[in-house]
Parts: C-alpha cells; sequence; structure tokens
C-alpha cells in the first residue's frame, strides 16, 4: 500500500497523517537547510523521509531517528514490528533516492535514555532541527522536549507534532494523557530563549534563541 507521490520512491505507509505538514516544513526547512537534524518518534518514517528526500537533494546530511517501535498506548502493540519494518524499507528507499550521502543514525531506545546519552557522548547544541513526534503523554512529551532542547543550536528549529491531540475517553479528555499542556509548560518555562513561529495550530515550531 503506497500513499507517496508517484514521483517518489516506492513508500509504503498506512496513513496520511504527515501530508498536512509538508508545505509548511518546506518553508521552514528550505530556509534552515538543516544538515544535522533528530527526530523522536519514527514509526513508518513519514517525516523522516520527507528529512532525507528535500534534504538530501541539497548536501550530505545527519540524521538521528530515536524510537522504540513498541508504540504508545493509542497503538496496537502486536503491529508495531510492521511498522518498524516499513520504517526500515521506507528510509533505505529514501536514501538511495537522493544525490548526497544521508549518514542515518537509528536508536532503537526509549527517546528520554537515548537523549540523555546524545548529551553525554557530545551533542549539546549540535543539531539544526529536531522533530518531538514520541509519546502522547504530557510528562513523556515534556521530558523529551527539556532534552532535546539542550541538543539543538542556537538558531536551530524545533517542530512539536499533535499539540491538539487527545486520546477519546469515556470520562473526557485527561490533561495527562495529551501532548499540549507539556508542550506549553515547557514554552512557558524557556520563554526567554525560544521564540514561538507562526504555523498551524496542530503543529508548534520554535527557535532557539
Amino acid at each position: 500500500m503506497s500513499l507517496a507521490d508517484s514521483a517518489s520512491p516506492p513508500y509504503e505507509f498506512s496513513n496520511t497523517w504527515f501530508a498536512f505538514a509538508k508545505p509548511v516544513w518546506s518553508q521552514i526547512l528550505a530556509q534552515l537547510r538543516p544538515v544535522k537534524m533528530l527526530e523522536v518518534g519514527s514509526y513508518e518514517g513519514q517525516s523522516t523521509c520527507f528529512l532525507i528526500e528535500t534534504q538530501g537533494a541539497r548536501q550530505a546530511c545527519e540524521l538521528h531517528c530515536i524510537d522504540t517501535w513498541q508504540g504508545g498506548i493509542e497503538h496496537d502493540g502486536a503491529s508495531m514490528p510492521l511498522v518498524e519494518q516499513r520504517f526500515q524499507k521506507n528510509t533505505k528507499a529514501a536514501c538511495q533516492s537522493v544525490e548526497h550521502s544521508i549518514d542515518l543514525h537509528i536508536h532503537k531506545s526509549r527517546s528520554d535514555l537515548a537523549l540523555a546519552q546524545l548529551f553525554v557522548q557530545g551533542y549539546e547544541a549540535y543539531f539544526d532541527f529536531i522533530y518531538i513526534d514520541g509519546s502522547h503523554q504530557a510528562p513523556d512529551v515534556l521530558a523529551d522536549a527539556v532534552l532535546a532542547f539542550r541538543l539543538l543550536r542556537a538558531g536551530g528549529i524545533m517542530a512539536f507534532d499533535d499539540y491538539l491531540w487527545a486520546e477519546n475517553l469515556p470520562g473526557g479528555m485527561d490533561l495527562l494523557r495529551m501532548p499540549k499542556p507539556a508542550i506549553d509548560a515547557f514554552v512557558n518555562l524557556h520563554f526567554r530563549q525560544l521564540r514561538v513561529l507562526p504555523a498551524p495550530q496542530r503543529q508548534i515550531y520554535i527557535e532557539k534563541l
């Protein structure tokens, strides 16, 4: 099942979740021209392949992907091995489709552990662009944001997905089981170190000052 454009490699995506973000990302990435990139939460690799295609057409790049491929509470855990297989196939096709080399690092790990390890390994203020789309639980999102921000260089951009996402629970919304409270808390606590960029509400983009 391929939901990619006919001009793209033969990707296998089971949804079109990332399609709405492409126009905004195209504008941001064209101006930023990131070489060193990091994403938390890769799933089938839609955002990963977009980064590889757009930036790999411009220059050699380094891209780090963090995911457990075990899924969150909103996923069917039994299907995650197939999701991981699609990620591997899709990213391989993307890397082979671009002119410049892609130094792809896959961290199959919990995000807090992987981000902390990158910090210890000397990646502080290293990345030009970071995408946060891992766990949707507020404590996890906050941890990802705080740790990843230390890895973002001054002038770099960090994007958050699913700002308005919430589980459909019998008792209504649970503030601890949605990203928005965590993203708001992070932005409010770091307001002297960042600025929020204008963008659609489904995603939040910040620039590190």
